[in-house]
């Protein structure tokens, strides 16, 4: 294992060498050590390592994250997995604003609560929270899905495309366009194969979440739907 010490080598160092591993590189584990709070930390990683964070992160920790496994043993800042692609992120404590947000793929777990804006605006990513969510989350949400064992704030799934939310505790308001739909059987096999992949299966049952989607009529403009504009 490779062991980083961030605040002796510093940021420029640590992602530099991320980004030289090349694929048939042996360093495919790494530590980073001592990150205090440091700003995008493991940024822009394109290869199959596993990183751990020992210690908390602030913004973009992991951000358009590539290939990697990166574990926070801590919480993280805003924005964390911002614009993810694939691999796996996994916060073991809380999340701060947006986490998530425009991811195209992979899967993030956050073992905590997620603040507001969870997951917004996500093209394919897969997101799950042991915890709860705050307002706005899977704001225009396009393509993926969040998984959600606590509860949600006020206006979930805003103005939501065709991502796919669960939700396990209560709802304090949904958004524009967004309503709780059937749970097929498709439905509960696809949320136990994320709970299972989240580290959750232990923690809940699928068949306790309630499922949310578009109603599907903000696709275009359309006058008798113009208030919900």
């Amino acid at each position: 294992m490779q062991t980083f010490d961030l605040e002796a080598q510093g940021l420029r160092a640590l992602n530099s060498a991320l980004h030289n591993i090349k694929g048939q590189s042996n360093e495919t584990a790494w530590e980073v050590v001592n990150p205090k709070g440091s700003h995008a930390i493991a940024v822009g990683v394109d290869a199959p390592v596993d990183i751990t964070v020992r210690g908390s992160t602030g913004y973009y920790c992991a951000g358009m994250n590539k290939q990697a496994t990166i574990r926070v043993k801590g919480s993280a800042g805003p924005g964390v997995a911002e614009n993810m692609m694939s691999g796996t992120v996994i916060i073991d404590g809380d999340a701060s604003q947006y986490a998530g947000a425009t991811g195209r793929g992979g899967l993030l777990v956050i073992k905590g609560n997620a603040s507001s804006r969870c997951g917004i605006s996500m093209k394919g990513i897969n997101i799950v929270v042991h915890g709860n969510i705050g307002h706005m989350s899977a704001f225009m949400a396009q393509s993926g899905n969040l998984v959600v064992l606590g509860d949600a704030g006020e206006a979930l799934g805003d103005s939501l495309y065709e991502a796919g939310l669960f939700v396990r505790g209560s709802v304090k308001s949904l958004g524009a366009d967004c309503i709780e739909k059937e749970m097929r059987p498709e439905h509960i096999a696809l949320l136990a194969d994320l709970l299972k992949q989240g580290e959750a299966d232990h923690l809940a049952k699928p068949s306790e979440f309630k499922r949310y989607g578009s109603a599907r009529k903000l696709y275009t403009f359309n006058i008798d739907n113009a208030s919900s504009y």
